[in-house]
Formats: C-alpha cells, structure tokens, sequence
C-alpha cells in the first residue's frame, strides 16, 4: 500500500512537469505500460494473504483509473495551449484590404472562333469536325495527294507509331464531309493542326484553321472572292484590302493564295509580313474533280470552292500581335492584356 501512494505522489508529479506530447506518451510508456512498476506491482499481488490481495487489488486498479485520467487531463490542457499558440502566431486580421479576385476571359482564339461559327451560321453553314489524329486516305490521298507526291514535301508531317498522322490542315474534313453527306452543301470545320515547321513570329507548329467547304452547281470563282472578302470583313470588324496570288494545292483547281494586308504594320513592311506589308491568311480554290471522284461524286454535276483559313494568323491581324508563338507560350499576361 506504501508502494502505491509513493508510486502515486511521483506519477502525478512527474505527468505535471510533462510539457510536450513526446514527453507525455513517454511517461504513459514508463508508468501505465505493461512493463511498469503498476503493472508489475500486480503481479506480485498473488504472494499476498487472500484479505490482503483483495483489498490491494482494489487500490491497484482505483489508482490506474486515477493515473489515465490524469493522463488524459493533462493530455486536452497541452492539446489546448498548442492551439491556442498556433491561433496567437496565426492570426488573420479581417480589417485588411483584399486583393481583387481576377475574372476570367475567353482566350482570343475562342473568342474570335465563336464569332466566325456564328457568322457562318448566319450564311447557312453548318458547324463540321474531324479527327486530330487522322488517316493517310483522308489526310492526304483522298485530297489528290497519293504516295510519293511533290506535294506531301510542302507538309512536315508529325507521324504515330502505328502509322498514323496528326492532321496537317482541316482540309480532311472536307473529304469526310463529302463522304457523308449529299450536296448541295455548305459546311465549315474549325480546329487544331500540327506542323513539323520551323518556328518563327509567324510559323508554329500547333496552329488554328478553320476549313470551309461549298458544293453546288456552277459555282465560279467570282463567288469565292465575293464570299471569302465578306467574311473576312465581318470578322475583323473593318473593311478588309485582300490580293489573290495563283498557288498550288492538289485539291483544288485553280489554287491561290488569299493575302491580307498587314494590320501590324498597315502595309508598310515588318517581321510579321517579312517586310511584304501582306499576310498569308489562306488558301482556297475550287474543288479539284478527282477529289469529287474519290467522294464518289459527278464532277460534271458539282462544282465548289474550298479554303483553309488560317484562324491564327486572322486573331494576329485583329489584336495587331507580332508574333504567333505567343499563342502557345502560356504566358498569362500575353492572354490577360487581350481580355474582353
């Protein structure tokens, strides 16, 4: 009984000076554990008078019930003071000014992407899409583009393993379109192609077209020009000056190339135009009729215009950017400075 109260008294005294959690799990080891002195205490009760071993027994256990909830007592004051430290070196003054939460915006290429899908929409086009990953048939044969041809030289391909390639214009939607639905049509196909080119302030490798598409009966290039101009208008919200070059492309005949003039520089020359005061905006022409024979369609019957608008390159001329690769280089004060 002497062991218990000594045992006590120097238990209690020493959980008080317990400052930390390491300490206390330290002492609940060495005092409550059962390989501490309690523990061996009551082993020995067995070597004790029956009268006697009942009333230590007693004492025994009313006496750890007393030291685990000292433990635990000691254990929610220390829980306690941590916090109320951590509350006293953390402190959040409400009185503060904020900074402004920033809005997000639409990147200008959606921006301007959204308002052409409605202005074909307007002019009775539907909205088209294909694969990014594509076929060689629908790539580049189908488009009058076979094995071995000079033209898949104008064309750095990134290929897949399997044989495959990342598409190189928008241009392979036209032959799925053709393939699927019956003319008359009108159709155009916004998205994403990918170019092993050299990279310059107006050469990328992952760039935005949008490919447009018009089948029906005696269609000229007269028609082409009237519509490609008004187009280009409404999307850049100002009168347009724009130069038809002669320009080979397998799938149409006859080919040119659309130019606008630089707004960068209002055509006096700059990097962006190479010092031309033009920029190569897109190619267009009217519908080759192999590729009308590879769709399985009467080129005696249909007649069209197709072109390649090259998306990226009409956001540089309406924002006046210099240099395509800031499209792609994640910079958000180029995108935020563009903001709605």
């Amino acid at each position: 009984m002497k062991e218990f109260d000594i045992f006590e008294a120097e238990a209690l005294a020493e959980l008080a000076s317990a400052a930390d959690t390491p300490a206390l799990e330290d002492w609940k080891a060495r005092r409550l554990g059962k390989k501490g002195p309690l523990s061996e205490a009551l082993k020995r009760l067995k070597d004790l008078p029956e009268a006697e071993r009942r009333e230590a027994g007693v004492r025994a256990n009313a006496l750890k019930e007393r030291l685990a909830r000292a433990f635990e007592a000691r254990s929610h004051a220390l829980a306690e003071r941590a916090i109320a430290t951590q509350l006293e070196g953390e402190w959040l003054d409400l009185s503060a000014p904020v900074v402004p939460a920033r809005a997000g915006h639409l990147h200008p290429l959606t921006v301007v992407a959204r308002e052409l899908e409605d202005i074909f929409i307007g002019m009775g086009f539907s909205i088209l899409d294909g694969p990014l990953v594509e076929d060689d048939w629908h790539n580049f044969e189908a488009l009058n583009i076979p094995p071995g041809h000079p033209a898949r030289d104008m064309q750095d391909t990134f290929f897949t393993t399997a044989g495959a390639v990342l598409r190189t214009h928008t241009s392979s939607v036209q032959i799925r379109t053709l393939e699927k639905y019956p003319p008359p049509l009108r159709g155009v196909a916004p998205g994403r192609v990918f170019r092993c080119e050299e990279l310059d302030a107006s050469h990328e490798h992952t760039f935005y077209q949008i490919e447009g598409l018009v089948v029906d009966r005696d269609i000229s290039v007269a028609h082409m020009l009237y519509f490609l101009k008004t187009m280009l208008a409404a999307a850049l919200h100002r009168d347009v000056e724009v130069r038809l070059r002669h320009s080979y492309f397998p799938f149409v005949e006859p080919g040119f190339e659309l130019d606008l003039r630089c707004s960068a520089c209002t055509g006096k020359g700059c990097s962006v135009c190479k010092q031309s005061g033009w920029i190569e905006t897109l190619g267009c022409g009217l519908v080759h009729p192999k590729v009308f024979k590879a769709c399985k369609l009467d080129a005696d019957e249909w007649s069209g215009f197709a072109f390649g608008l090259g998306l990226s390159r009409l956001v540089m001329n309406r924002y006046g950017i210099d240099d395509i690769r800031h499209f792609m280089s994640g910079d958000l004060r180029f995108v935020r400075q563009l903001g709605g």
